[in-house]
């Protein structure tokens, strides 16, 4: 039987979708035994930013959420899964963890019709296999990675589908095709502007070119005009009217339309020029290209120094170009051919330009950070499946034709397959830490907070459905350096910094949603940070010497709510950055201690040394530390352990009482700590670590081994 183009299309849509969806199924297989990996008789996500859209959902199936705390309800991935969990018959963690697989999936939809489209079915199919399993596209849609990347490139790759129909036919239905797609790639990410800006001003210089040349080019302008009305900012449904009543005028008065096309391309360009079109654009270019470490703000009286969360994400870091080019094509020998491709591809087919926008963004990977490579994948895929079907085309025998098409295809897709049987990606949170916050979610009141480090902030509130200061997408320096300064300083300062942190956190949403006519002094601070308002409101105009004060017995403002300290284990590898964001004079943004704190977990001994790694030794005997060729004293030698009823159990050997070092072996982690006197006195170590609280400031509410909350006294 002889299928024809549709139905051969269809026929390679499935098996591609198939392919695709059967593969990421590799991740449920590895875990398949891992009961620590679920919860609810479910495996959880693996990304943490999916708890935040997991939050919104929660709270728009349940119907209601508190205010101020910061639920997405108004975002598109919430909106869309809290649908599927009214339609479909699973339950809600069932839903999120396997919506990326699906949707993700959708990739090789528009990848095989951009290959129909260039009368090349054959290179889409191929493209498509291995669009949909590259390197970093599987990483950001595998199974449990819950975020918008799971349709992040599917919409623009329709976009790029829908341009080349458009241009190349010429057909009217392309323009509402192409307006519907950015109307919905915008409500899904409404940071698309940037690659909807970079197709339109490609299709300008398209416009130019025809304009010069004396072409006709009504045809594309209508196409930039539909563009523009869809990419102004305002309300998707007000702009979908538009664009529809646009094509309406176009369909009932062609003529007509076209006399007054540059009318309406002018004010296209006007509503998006005052609508605020183009700052969207510069906010994205200052976040993940022009990074600074320290960003001063505040007021002219109160200029404050805090340090960038950007330089301790990895994703925004540059990245070395083997990775680069591995988590595009899978292998770097892949990736060469992939561009050598993609060049035939363009020479051949010059409608392949459109691709140039996705590249691009994708190649920015090399300076912003490993986040933008999938950008790349879908063209690249393009690049590498045009070249095998072009090698293929030289044989003429069709049996040798096939062999090689299929030999090269697998060659190709054999990487990552490689990688992602490899990658075992864990769930954020194990089961026992999951079940320290479904408890305290029945002790806790939806209106307190929980502090803790921005990276649990999004799996605090929906496990334990409360408010937290910081998360993944509230971590700039101003409101990190409160959270950073309660977990790294004594507890008494941390105590009073944490309440006034929730109150004045407090007070501010409420100023805000009031909406009121402030006086100039009120709004002054308003405007500040949290930490500037403060130091104002208590008299100082040196806010080091208002952090001073912390220390002692300042009047507290009322108390509006119970705040509780959650602290895992596992914010012990990352103490170092925590400490960056506190560590700091915020009136020059110099550095203030040279901290020094050690893991070691594979650690060695014999009857004299403890070997460390890293060039650490402790000498037994002499009870010195030997760091490379110093020899340091150690103040003290703890060992934690826990008794049969899980209680913790403390042993401490004073050593010498001058030095600044101290070592703790926490026995049931098999780990060792080594830390300076500033690390041991904190509020992360003595309360977590060692469970010397100040009773009057703390109470322990949740104590495992995992995690340990505290609730604040004051």
């Amino acid at each position: 039987m002889t299928l024809s183009e549709n139905q051969k299309t269809f026929f390679y849509i499935i098996v591609a979708f198939i392919f695709s969806i059967a593969v990421r199924f590799i991740w449920v297989e590895q875990f398949s035994s891992v009961e620590q990996f679920k919860f609810n008789n479910q495996f959880m996500i693996n990304t943490n930013d999916g708890y935040y859209w997991a939050e919104g959902a929660r709270d728009l199936v349940n119907g209601f959420h508190q205010e101020g705390d910061l639920s997405p309800i108004d975002t598109a991935a919430s909106q869309l899964t809290a649908f599927f969990v009214k339609i479909l018959p699973f339950s809600f963690e069932t839903i999120i963890l396997y919506m990326p697989v699906f949707l993700s999936s959708l990739l090789v939809i528009p990848i095989i019709l951009v290959g129909k489209s260039l009368g090349k079915l054959e290179v889409g199919f191929i493209a498509a296999l291995l669009g949909s399993i590259a390197w970093s596209y599987y990483n950001r849609t595998m199974v449990g990675y819950y975020d918008t990347d799971m349709l992040n490139i599917v919409f623009p790759s329709f976009l790029l589908w829908s341009l080349i129909w458009a241009i190349r036919t010429r057909e009217d239905k392309y323009l509402i095709f192409t307006s519907l797609d950015i109307i919905l790639y915008r409500w899904w990410y409404p940071q698309s502007y940037s690659l909807e800006i970079a197709f339109f001003t490609l299709i300008s210089l398209y416009v130019i070119y025809q304009y010069i040349n004396k072409e006709d080019f009504k045809f594309n302008l209508t196409l930039l005009t539909f563009m523009m009305f869809a990419m102004i900012y305002v309300n998707g449904l007000i702009k979908l009217a538009i664009v529809v009543s646009l094509f309406i005028f176009l369909k009932l008065k062609k003529e007509k339309f076209y006399k007054v096309i540059f009318y309406l391309f002018g004010l296209a360009l006007i509503l998006f020029l005052f609508s605020g079109g183009f700052n969207p654009i510069w906010g994205k270019l200052k976040a993940y290209v022009f990074k600074d470490s320290i960003i001063v703000t505040d007021l002219d009286e109160l200029k404050l120094h805090f340090f960038t969360v950007m330089q301790t994400v990895r994703e925004a870091d540059q990245i070395p170009f083997n990775t680069f080019a591995n988590r595009i094509s899978g292998n770097v020998i892949v990736f060469i051919l992939s561009i050598i491709g993609y060049i035939w591809l363009m020479i051949k087919r010059p409608i392949m330009l459109l691709g140039l926008p996705l590249l691009g963004l994708g190649f920015l990977a090399t300076s912003g950070g490993l986040r933008f490579t999938i950008y790349a994948v879908p063209v690249l895929a393009l690049g590498i499946a045009f070249l095998i079907h072009e090698v293929a085309e030289l044989f003429k025998n069709k049996f040798l034709k096939y062999t090689v098409l299929v030999v090269l295809t697998i060659a190709v897709l054999s990487p990552n397959i490689k990688h992602i049987i490899g990658y075992r990606v864990p769930t954020v949170f194990t089961k026992n830490e999951v079940l320290v916050l479904d408890k305290l979610k029945h002790i806790a009141k939806r209106e307190d907070y929980v502090v803790s480090w921005w990276d649990y902030g999004y799996p605090i509130r929906y496990y334990a459905d409360v408010k937290t200061l910081v998360d993944g997408g509230k971590h700039s320096g101003r409101v990190n350096f409160p959270v950073s300064f309660s977990l790294l300083s004594d507890q008494k300062s941390s105590a009073n910094m944490m309440r006034l942190d929730v109150e004045y956190t407090e007070k501010r949403f409420w100023i805000d949603k009031k909406e009121e006519n402030l006086s100039t002094d009120k709004k002054t601070k308003l405007e500040s940070s949290n930490i500037g308002w403060m130091a104002l409101d208590y008299g100082y105009k040196n806010v080091n010497s208002f952090l001073d004060t912390l220390k002692t017995d300042i009047k507290l403002p009322k108390k509006t709510r119970d705040i509780y300290l959650y602290l895992p284990n596992r914010m012990m590898g990352i103490l170092p950055t925590v400490d960056l964001f506190s560590n700091l004079d915020l009136q020059t943004g110099n550095k203030k201690y040279n901290t020094f704190f050690y893991i070691s977990r594979n650690f060695r001994e014999n009857l004299q040394i403890l070997d460390l790694g890293q060039g650490l030794r402790f000498n037994k005997q002499k009870a010195t530390l030997n760091i490379g060729n110093n020899k340091v004293p150690i103040n003290s030698l703890i060992i934690t352990k826990y008794d049969k009823n899980g209680k913790l159990q403390v042993e401490k050997k004073d050593l010498n009482p001058l030095a600044n070092l101290y070592m703790i072996f926490m026995k049931n982690y098999h780990q060792i700590l080594v830390m300076d006197a500033r690390v041991f006195n904190s509020t992360y170590i003595q309360l977590f670590v060692l469970e010397n609280y100040d009773k009057k400031l703390f109470e322990p509410v949740i104590m495992t081994p995992l995690a340990k909350v505290y609730k604040l006294k004051i």
